[in-house]
């Protein structure tokens, strides 16, 4: 999207997270080190550090050293502070500032009861704490297709960061995007049919990590078979 693909390369983990994390093995290599896991480059910055081992992770290869592991905050990163390499795509903006107070206010209520809701219901031990995790998560839904049957993005009818976005794995299939909410699927189309944001996009690994490394949640390991709606079919 932001065409940094010439100016940042990219290694992927491989889809299985087992009992030492994230590793790299197959087709999914370390190009730099070799490692076998990603605790390793954790350690290689810190070799004191004891937290999580978590995705993604920002890397400085001439310091070797972790930039951010923080989501959010290396989009904000990646937004603007390489724009002298690719002059071409330095006006696409995701974070302007004049839309940053909206921009914040829409991310935190998407954060706290979309994101935090799917998980809450799909890692919830009990079937009372399921019921109460999975029916609220679908209001803050119904809110978003609200907002986007009268504008093409959530803020300010601005292609921004709150539009770069589980349903049967994690049980939240009261409602589906693909059947119950046109304009969210309308708006994943546009995104995903942007120019080479499709081949970032691997719906079988990811598949195989939700339902192969939750054990708890999926102890067969089994994955569905569907891929979910056709994101390349017309978003009009």
């Amino acid at each position: 999207m932001k065409g940094l693909e010439d100016v940042i390369s990219l290694d992927s983990t491989h889809w299985f997270l087992d009992e030492r994390g994230w590793q790299f093995k197959d087709q999914y290599k370390d190009s730099l080190y070799g490692v076998p896991y990603l605790k390793e480059l954790y350690l290689k910055a810190n070799p004191k550090y004891e937290d999580c081992v978590t995705v993604p992770v920002l890397w400085d290869k001439k310091t070797e050293t972790i930039v951010n592991n923080e989501s959010t905050e290396i989009i904000r990163i990646l937004n603007t502070t390489f724009d002298k390499f690719i002059p071409n795509k330095a006006g696409l903006n995701l974070y302007p500032q004049h839309l940053q107070v909206e921009i914040d206010s829409v991310n935190e209520w998407i954060y706290e009861t979309v994101n935090n809701g799917i998980y809450k219901a799909g890692f919830a031990t009990s079937q009372t704490a399921y019921e109460d995790a999975v029916y609220p998560l679908f209001q803050p839904l119904d809110r978003l297709e609200a907002m986007l049957s009268r504008s093409d993005y959530l803020v300010s009818n601005t292609l921004t960061e709150t539009d770069i976005l589980y349903h049967g794995h994690f049980k939240c299939n009261i409602k589906s995007i693909e059947k119950d909410y046109p304009n969210i699927l309308k708006l994943a189309r546009r995104i995903y049919q942007m120019p080479k944001v499709a081949e970032t996009v691997d719906i079988l690994c990811i598949k195989k990590g939700y339902y192969g490394s939750q054990v708890r949640v999926n102890p067969t390991g089994i994955y569905a078979a569907g891929n979910g709606p056709n994101l390349m079919q017309s978003k009009i």
